[in-house]
């Protein structure tokens, strides 16, 4: 079975996204412990994009990539039903790996991959 052109080309768009997410991360100082997390058998469906450590604070992050804001900003994918999934996963995530995290944060880093010109990222800590 092949994989439609433009499904293929969404996925490598938000590849790329999380990358330049994870770098971004990184330069702030942030420590990335997971990408493209999935829990196996554990009831919660779903994918954890990055996990990250941020001093104390354990962090969530989901990235949301686009070519433009032509559909809006790429935060604005990130709904009320998103943020029950991403709470659901990292409890799932923490299980998983036997943690306990005293403090924990959900960001969001949208990333703006235009055809012309450098990408932008915005960086929205505890949404």
């Amino acid at each position: 079975m092949q994989i439609p052109e433009k499904i293929d080309d969404r996925f490598a768009l938000g590849q790329r996204g999380e990358q330049l997410a994870m770098d971004y991360l990184r330069s702030c100082g942030l420590v990335v412990l997971d990408r493209n997390w999935r829990p196996r058998g554990q009831g919660v469906r779903g994918e954890l994009d990055l996990v990250a450590r941020d001093g104390d604070e354990l962090v969530i992050v989901e990235v949301k990539t686009r070519r433009s804001l032509a559909y809006g900003s790429p935060v604005e994918a990130v709904t009320t039903r998103k943020m029950r999934t991403l709470r659901s996963l990292a409890l799932a995530w923490l299980e998983h790996r036997s943690i306990h995290a005293p403090r924990l944060r959900f960001d969001v880093v949208a990333v703006t991959i235009p055809p012309v010109g450098q990408p932008v990222i915005e960086h929205l800590r505890a949404v």
